[in-house]
Order: C-alpha cells, then sequence, then structure tokens
C-alpha cells in the first residue's frame, strides 16, 4: 500500500480508503490510486484485512450442500449467493454426499479458514459437531433437514403434508395399489415424506402393500430398478410416489421404457428441469429451493451480526402441488 501511495503521489490513509471501497475521495484521486494499484500488480488482501478489524469477520460464508450437482442444490446455491453477494460477502461450497464424515470435513475446513457462518444441510450424523461449533461462536443455520441445536435457526418445507396431500389425490382418483419409492431412512425428509405416504392411507381407510414400498435408494439408476421389480409384481400398482426427485427421474425412465407412462400414474417430490416437457408432464410436489436459500442467507446474516439472539427460528416454506398429467391419470387407463 506504500508503493502504491508513492506512486500515486497521495497518502497511505487515502490509498486505504479507495482500496476499501470508502467515501470521501475525490474522483481523481480514486483513478490515480487504482492506476497505480494496476501498474504495480497490487491486490487487496482480505485476509490481512480481517485480522485487523476489532470483530475480525472475514467477509465469507460455507453453506454445505447434499450434491451442487442435484438441482434442488444448485437452486439453492444461486440464492444463497445473491443475498451473500448484495452484502459484500463471498460464499464458499461443498458437498457432503451424505456422509456425516464428509460434513465433518467440510464443517472443520470452513471454520478453520474462519468463515462467519455456516448453512448447513444437515446429514443427522454430525449434529455434535454443529452444536460444537455454534458453541464456540459461528452462527449456524440448517437446511431442508430438522435438527433441534440451541440458536441454530433451520428453515424447511413441511414434507410431511405435502406427501400426505399428494398420495391422497391419487387415492382420490380411485388408486388402491400406490407404489412408495424413498431416500435413506437416516433422512429426515426421507422419514417425514414416507410418513405422509402412510398417513394418506390411513387416512382414507387404504390398506399398504408394503410389496410395493421401497426405500434406501439413492439414484435415479437404482429407482428405475425398483420400478421395473414392482411393475412385474402380480397386481402391480397403479400409481407411484417418488419421494425425491432423482428418484422421480428414475421413475420416468422406467415408465417409458416399459410403454407405461400413459397407464401408470406418477407424483414426484420436489420439480426438476424439463419436467414439463415430458409426456405427459410430470405432476410434482413442488419446493421453492430459491426461497428457502434466501430465508436462510438472511437468518445467517442476521445471526452473524447478533450472534447472540435468542430464540432459535424455524420457518416453515410451503409447498405447492403442480398437476402436469402424470399424476392425473386414473387407475385402469
Amino acid at each position: 500500500m506504500r508503493d502504491v501511495a508513492d506512486r500515486a503521489g497521495v497518502g497511505l490513509a487515502t490509498v486505504s480508503r479507495v482500496i476499501n471501497g470508502k467515501p470521501g475521495v475525490a474522483a481523481d484521486l480514486v483513478e490515480r490510486v487504482n492506476g497505480a494499484a494496476r501498474d504495480l500488480g497490487y491486490r487487496h488482501d482480505v485476509t490481512a484485512s480481517s485480522l485487523r478489524r476489532a470483530d475480525r469477520r472475514t467477509g465469507t460464508i460455507a453453506l454445505v450442500l447434499e450434491d451442487v450437482a442435484n438441482p434442488f442444490s444448485s437452486l439453492l446455491h444461486r440464492a444463497v449467493g445473491d443475498a451473500a453477494r448484495a452484502e459484500s460477502v463471498l460464499v464458499l461450497t461443498g458437498s457432503s454426499d451424505e456422509q456425516p464424515e464428509r460434513e465433518r470435513e467440510l464443517i472443520d475446513t470452513f471454520t478453520l479458514r474462519q468463515v462467519d457462518g455456516l448453512i448447513v444441510v444437515p446429514t443427522g450424523g454430525a449434529d455434535a459437531e454443529l452444536a460444537a461449533v455454534r458453541r464456540q461462536g459461528t452462527p449456524i443455520v440448517c437446511v431442508d433437514r430438522l435438527v433441534e441445536l440451541d440458536q441454530v435457526d433451520t428453515v424447511t418445507v413441511d414434507n410431511r403434508e405435502g406427501a400426505r396431500a399428494a398420495v391422497r389425490r391419487l387415492l382420490d382418483l380411485g388408486h388402491r395399489r400406490v407404489a412408495f419409492l424413498g431416500d435413506m431412512a437416516s433422512i429426515w425428509t426421507a422419514r417425514e415424506r414416507h410418513a405422509g405416504y402412510l398417513e394418506a392411507h390411513a387416512g382414507t381407510g387404504a390398506a399398504v402393500d408394503e410389496r410395493f414400498v421401497r426405500r434406501e435408494i439413492r439414484s435415479a439408476d437404482a429407482a428405475e430398478r425398483a420400478i421395473r421389480e414392482i411393475l412385474g409384481a402380480d397386481e402391480p400398482p397403479t400409481a407411484v410416489f417418488a419421494a425425491q426427485n432423482l428418484l422421480t427421474i428414475g421413475a420416468v425412465r422406467a415408465l417409458q421404457r416399459l410403454g407405461l407412462q400413459d397407464r401408470v400414474a406418477l407424483i414426484g417430490f420436489d420439480d426438476f428441469p424439463l419436467a414439463d416437457m415430458l409426456c405427459p408432464g410430470v405432476s410434482v410436489v413442488a419446493q421453492d429451493p430459491a426461497e428457502i436459500g434466501l430465508i436462510a442467507a438472511r437468518l445467517l446474516l442476521g445471526r452473524i451480526g447478533d450472534p447472540d439472539r435468542r430464540p432459535a427460528r424455524h420457518v416453515v416454506v410451503p409447498t405447492t402441488y403442480i398437476p402436469r398429467g402424470s399424476g392425473e391419470i386414473p387407475p385402469g387407463r
């Protein structure tokens, strides 16, 4: 900075104000300082600046997602990034791949880099680490899955009600054999959506045929194999509820390859790209990952500004059912 000041012919304080974007510096001086910085190849050392700040903030937050390649995660990531950028905050991101050890590794890595806060899609297996980091003073917001940790805010959707209402639609159409595809039972959202599937049946008096319930499915390929197996049974189901977007994609592939896309009803939980372009379009229980991300970012930035604010908040974002045709197929077509 002294080299820049000497080259621009200004004081060190002027360089500091220009580099840090402070007001009150004449336009010609700003141009001289920036020109000198460019000529000398000077780059502002943000890490060093944070060490001199009284609050020790680094202007960074971290986002731990399940899988950044998942459409839900990418939309959530974008919303958090947009909200953070408006506050001149940088977002660091990593994928846990639903592995608690990877989640713990990312939490440790980001906190060692002194991020100002964390937004986490928790696996459920690293809650002790989250609680420890929070006690040490780092603000945390958990999204998509509910956790009950002191001063940790959460943002979820009503997974159980969204699933219950979707399956109830199929039962009200006359379907009595509705298959279920679910993610790992260790995941809170997967448990809630399965509970909604069961509650819909209980509410109508319809029986659940456990032959058609498949859980612990982790990929579209596995979901496709499960649907092929289910539809090969005696008296196969006439409808399918897929409780995660990758599982819905697998179910679509199976139905299309079997030529049953117009005969077996399908509703998925979570929307996905081009779902409306298929024939028939895929009916879904849609979350709003952009709204979830925006709320989570605002909660975290608020916590950073007031770390000891109590109590923790749980914000529930409603789901929306989007009828596109696949979920409206009656039994016996």
